[in-house]
């Protein structure tokens, strides 16, 4: 930029030197001819873009104009004024910083990592599984994040119902059950899969696994769960069900002798039970519609890996995974995938 000033103000005084040869009437005629020639230019681009050392040599030579003319310049006091300004802000910056810190490099790398090894998981479980590591990241971010990765985000699942007040307010001493199916992948045979979930804390029981869910089956898997329960079937009051026939009117009474009441839900209102549905819509996307399912003996083996999984390394909106250690140094520290059954669902950890 030195270079170029010294070169402007070098042409100009050759150019002076020029004009000390030349008559008036050659210097009035070429005067019109550049008046002119501004003009034009003006008309094409009313603000030409200037560096400070065209503005320097300016400044310098509209000093030499009349008072009238220094007002139509291109340079006026309140350029200068401006220039002063701008030179104030770069002398004298402060940080001005608002809202939340920037993400860094390596936590978005993480977020772009587990949303593209994990193609169902939505800003909440990949928040769930960031603060499980040690990175309190929150949803917005990681939207933020993914969207400037153009990665599209998980679809929306609502279960907005109106039984939502009575659900909270039940939550700890709630249990919900329902059955999922799953079709084998040679004989084509339906299985049908009794589960239990306690809402407080979302822990799931695979209560069993069998071709012909009838009623004494059904009574006979409460049985068992009251039984693995002991003294813990006291903190329950309610078991939300629905209204299918393989629920008789035994399996109530089995609830009842302990305390808890069986409470059914609407006819045709599955979003009632909107935790047991979560639980089967959660075991679907991540589980039975990504495997092939060859007998009964196959699926428990499955749903039992993945309930180990479930309950003691997925996090929970309702048991959120606070970490009891720092935040790991994604600079210096490796996170490690642990695959589960078979890669088809990853758990992450700190490398040891």
């Amino acid at each position: 930029m030195s270079l170029r000033l010294l070169y402007l103000i070098f042409v100009r005084v050759c150019g002076w030197l020029v004009l000390l040869g030349r008559s008036s009437a050659s210097k009035d005629a070429e005067l019109l001819v550049l008046r002119h020639e501004v003009a034009v230019l003006r008309r094409a681009n009313p603000r030409p873009r200037l560096d400070w050392a065209d503005r320097a040599v300016l400044a310098v030579l509209i000093r030499l104009l009349p008072t009238r003319l220094r007002a139509h310049r291109l340079v006026t006091p309140g350029t200068v004024l401006r220039w002063h300004r701008r030179l104030v802000t770069r002398k004298w910056t402060y940080p001005h910083r608002r809202g939340r810190p920037p993400v860094s490099a390596e936590v978005a790398a993480l977020i772009e990592r587990l949303a593209t090894e994990n193609d169902g998981w939505g800003y909440k479980r990949i928040q769930g599984e960031m603060l499980k590591l040690g990175h309190r990241v929150s949803a917005s971010t990681i939207r933020r994040v993914l969207k400037a990765l153009k990665i599209p985000p998980a679809p929306e699942r609502r279960t907005d119902t109106t039984w939502r007040k009575f659900l909270h307010a039940q939550a700890a001493t709630m249990l919900a059950t329902d059955f999922f199916h799953v079709e084998c992948a040679v004989t084509l045979q339906r299985l049908y899969c009794l589960f239990v979930m306690e809402v407080g804390s979302r822990y799931v029981r695979i209560l069993g696994v069998t071709a012909n869910p009838d009623g004494p089956w059904t009574t006979q898997q409460i049985r068992d769960l009251l039984m693995d329960l002991g003294d813990r079937a006291a903190d329950f009051r309610f078991l939300v069900r629905d209204r299918a026939g393989q629920f008789p009117g035994a399996f109530d009474a089995v609830l009842a002798d302990v305390g808890i009441k069986a409470v059914k839900i609407p006819a045709r209102s599955p979003r009632a039970n909107a935790y047991a549905a979560r639980f089967v819509l959660t075991a679907r996307t991540e589980l039975t519609d990504r495997m092939l399912i060859f007998g009964g003996r196959h699926l428990r083996a499955v749903l039992a890996e993945y309930e180990t999984h479930y309950n003691g390394r997925r996090p929970h909106r309702s048991r959120p995974p606070w970490p009891d250690h720092p935040a790991a140094d994604l600079s210096q520290e490796r996170i490690k995938r642990r695959p589960v059954l078979g890669g088809l669902i990853s758990e992450y950890e700190r490398a040891a």
